[in-house]
């Protein structure tokens, strides 16, 4: 119990306890903090993760696509003079 004061007792005692509570409580609210900001930093994690699995399938995919394109479009004097050269026809 507080010293006597000017004030009532009650009041100083409610005061306090207030205190003691809200300085046993910071510890736990410490905590949710902490385990609140390290799941926003792995969700994020992730997240940017997942997305740049997803952006390097679209630019393998574009390659793939200009190569196939690339091969598909040569011209065919061109392919039957390389035939010629690698059987040993001329």
């Amino acid at each position: 119990m507080a010293f006597p004061t000017a004030v009532n007792s009650q009041i100083t005692d409610s005061i306090s306890q207030v205190n003691t509570k809200v300085l046993g409580d910071a510890p736990a609210v410490a905590m949710g903090n902490l385990f609140i900001a390290t799941s926003q930093a792995l969700s994020n994690a992730a997240h940017n993760a997942t997305n740049n699995q997803q952006q390097s399938y679209v630019t393998m995919q574009a390659s793939t696509t200009q190569g196939i394109s690339t091969l598909l479009t040569l011209d065919t004097g061109t392919t039957g003079i390389a035939t010629e050269k690698v059987l040993g026809l001329v």
